[in-house]
């Protein structure tokens, strides 16, 4: 503290010296002839100048977050160049490594996100005649999302068919290159034929789709391409087929076969190209999504396209769409962009891009949220950077991880689980509602630990009034299936209904217990049958044994569960409950109160047994229960998910795995002794299972 007050008062003094042009006795140089002789007292000049501004600018911001000032007349004076408050607008590139900063200012004066928006907003906008002619208007899904005449992607004309060459779509630069994208809406029936007629004509090199296909009870894109790898479909006169599928958990790559045939003989093709589609499948409208997820998702796109598409690339532009061209392309290109400019030349220009797309396409970007969260997402970026690496390379890896820094006495495991931490979402009581309500509260091993209504799977069987949808436990997303995993704590005697309820409502396929409490305790009841055959658990769900087998370290077990209709409705309209079979597996050698289990082998072992297991099912999600539904949980689920990394693409990524599992309960992974565990387990499966057989 002496220090760093000596440090300012010498600064402070050197300035006071500088200004009068007194040089001090002690910082008294000989000056260059090169060098300026007013230099030192422009600068400190310049200085006191620009904290002079700062000054009103903070006071400024604080008053409009606070409302005490008028934001629309705080946006008259931002658009005039000479206000001081239009200096926290940047008007150039940021270098990555300012753009912290940058950020951090943001999130201490929100408004800025607004007053950036509204500023680029008001830039004079183009004419749309051809998209409002009356013949195009019905092929336009929003009419707020239409483009501009000036920079339309032009089809070429079918003869005897009035505005034939209007589809609903903008060429939009990059920062690095012109037309580096085209911008259109997802299909609609009477666009298909069109939308593939640009495919073709642009020559495009990617399709990147950013929505589902339906969503909140509305179309919002029809499917344009084939139902499956077996069925050809014919679009004017381009064939499509698909000729691979890759399912990952926020998104899906396809491989489409477009190809033309001669008219007179359609066994025989003319022309053919491959293209492939990336398809956001977590993204839903006016919404935004896990900025890793995208970052992951982006990260994939490009290295099919190329880092940066270079000028003499014969291909054509990148085709991004959603639902109506709008939002959510906007907010893809606003990333991609600004991530293609820092690989380039190490900056980011989100203000000057943000005005670039307001230019060239109504509705791109389409409110303040989606802003802030481009700059999230490559804040993001620059904290985290590049966090996956080749399976060939882990051993050397680990080595490196663990040797300790000098400067910040903290090895890479430790800076990396710090800055997970510094990450991860909190939840308001108002997010955990439910787990919160009265007659719920009982149900909760820890008040603290509940899970977010948005994230919780929901009880659909009846069992009575005095059940609610309620039950402790979480959805957490896998590599390949999202909602992959349901976490939860070990059922409490009044809630072993409710666990069978979850595990046949949701179709789970395995039940994984991570642990093994005391026979006959009382603070954990058995909730599975052990020594009958039969065993009723509440009012409605009964759980027949079918058989059981013993392994080192592991239990097995077989259960038929039937569920009786208590529903009087249910019982009227005929229904039946149909009979699931789950198999649930015991790993004994964690005990109670120890952070890793005795034996790594057996874990990994039972992974690959659930695995095999599920492979013969599809019945959907694996739960996986443990004492409190937080510890153990975490690091079964993320190394899960980097296994399924590691084989598929031999890629190893612990970081964004355990960043994953902590997305929808922030507890899982809780010290770094799991985290560093995550990464032996990994290692344990490269080195034992990876590529063998048994």
């Amino acid at each position: 503290m002496s220090n760093s007050m000596e440090k300012a008062n010498s600064s402070t003094c050197h300035d006071v010296a500088a200004a009068t042009s007194v040089p001090s006795p002690k910082t008294s140089k000989r000056r260059s002839r090169s060098s300026a002789r007013y230099a030192d007292v422009e600068t400190t000049r310049q200085h006191k100048k620009i904290a002079l501004l700062s000054i009103p600018n903070t006071i400024k911001l604080s008053m409009l977050n606070s409302g005490l000032l008028s934001f629309e007349k705080i946006k008259l004076e931002a658009r005039d160049e000479n206000n001081s408050l239009s200096k926290t607008i940047p008007n150039k590139p940021i270098d990555t490594r300012h753009f912290i900063k940058l950020c951090e200012l943001r999130r201490k004066f929100p408004v800025l996100y607004k007053l950036e928006f509204q500023t680029a907003a008001k830039i004079e906008t183009n004419t749309c005649r051809h998209a409002m002619k009356k013949n195009n208007q019905i092929k336009n899904q929003n009419p707020r999302c239409i483009p501009y005449d000036y920079n339309r992607v032009v089809l070429k004309k079918i003869p005897g068919t009035p505005d034939s060459d209007y589809v609903n779509a903008s060429y939009v630069d990059s920062l690095l290159k012109p037309n580096a994208y085209i911008v259109t809406q997802g299909p609609v029936e009477d666009t298909v034929n069109a939308f593939w007629r640009m495919v073709w004509q642009e020559n495009v090199s990617a399709i990147i789709m950013l929505t589902k296909t339906f969503d909140f009870a509305k179309v919002m894109c029809v499917q344009y391409w084939p139902p499956n790898m077996e069925v050809h479909e014919t679009y004017g006169d381009i064939n499509i087929n698909i000729v691979r599928e890759e399912q990952l958990a926020n998104f899906q790559i396809r491989t489409f076969r477009l190809y033309k045939v001669k008219e007179d003989n359609p066994e025989e093709v003319t022309d053919e190209r491959l293209i492939l589609q990336f398809h956001y499948t977590e993204w839903y409208s006016h919404s935004c999504p896990f900025s890793n997820a995208l970052l992951e998702f982006r990260r994939r796109v490009r290295l099919v396209v190329g880092s940066t598409v270079s000028e003499d690339d014969t291909r054509g532009p990148m085709l991004v769409h959603c639902s109506d061209g709008g939002g959510r392309s906007g907010v893809y290109l606003s990333i991609d962009a600004n991530l293609e400019l820092s690989e380039e030349e190490e900056c980011f220009n989100v203000f000057g891009y943000l005005k670039k797309l307001k230019q060239s396409r109504k509705g791109l970007v389409e409110n303040v949220d989606q802003y802030k969260f481009v700059y999230d997402t490559l804040e993001e970026h620059v904290v985290c950077g590049k966090t996956w690496f080749p399976v060939s390379e882990l051993s050397d890896r680990l080595k490196a991880k663990a040797r300790r820094n000098s400067s910040t006495k903290m090895n890479e495991y430790q800076m990396e689980y710090d800055k997970i931490c510094k990450q991860t979402p909190r939840f308001t009581i108002g997010d955990c509602a439910g787990g919160h309500r009265a007659d719920n509260r009982e149900k909760n091993r820890d008040v603290l630990c509940v899970p977010p209504d948005n994230f919780r799977p929901y009880l659909t069987s009846f069992q009575g009034n005095a059940f609610t949808d309620y039950i402790n436990s979480v959805f957490v997303d896998g590599y390949t299936k999202p909602r992959e995993y349901i976490v939860t704590e070990w059922p409490l005697k009044h809630t072993l209904g409710e666990f069978w309820s979850l595990v046949y409502d949701q179709e789970c396929s395995a039940v994984v217990v991570l642990c093994q409490p005391p026979t006959n305790s009382q603070q954990f009841p058995s909730f599975w049958p052990m020594k009958s055959k039969l065993e009723k658990y509440g009012p409605v769900f009964s759980v027949h044994y079918a058989g059981a087998k013993n392994y080192t370290n592991i239990k097995q077990w077989e259960f038929k569960i039937n569920k009786k209709i208590v529903s009087l409705t249910e019982m009227m309209a005929g229904v039946k409950a149909p009979t699931r079979t789950v198999q649930l597996f015991q790993l004994t050698c964690w005990p109670m109160g120890h952070k890793v289990p005795t034996s790594t082998n057996s874990l990994v072992y039972l992974m690959n047994m659930v695995e095999m297991w599920r492979a013969r099912t599809d019945y959907g999600p694996v739960c996986v229960v443990s004492p409190d539904g937080r510890s153990r949980c975490g690091v079964y689920c993320a190394a899960n998910a980097c296994i399924e990394q590691v084989i598929q693409h031999g890629e190893v990524d612990v970081f964004q795995a355990v960043k994953t599992v902590r997305r929808h309960r922030p507890q899982l992974v809780e010290n770094m002794t799991e985290y560093k565990y995550c990464y032996d387990l990994v290692l344990h499966y490269v080195l034992h299972f990876l590529n063998k057989n048994d």
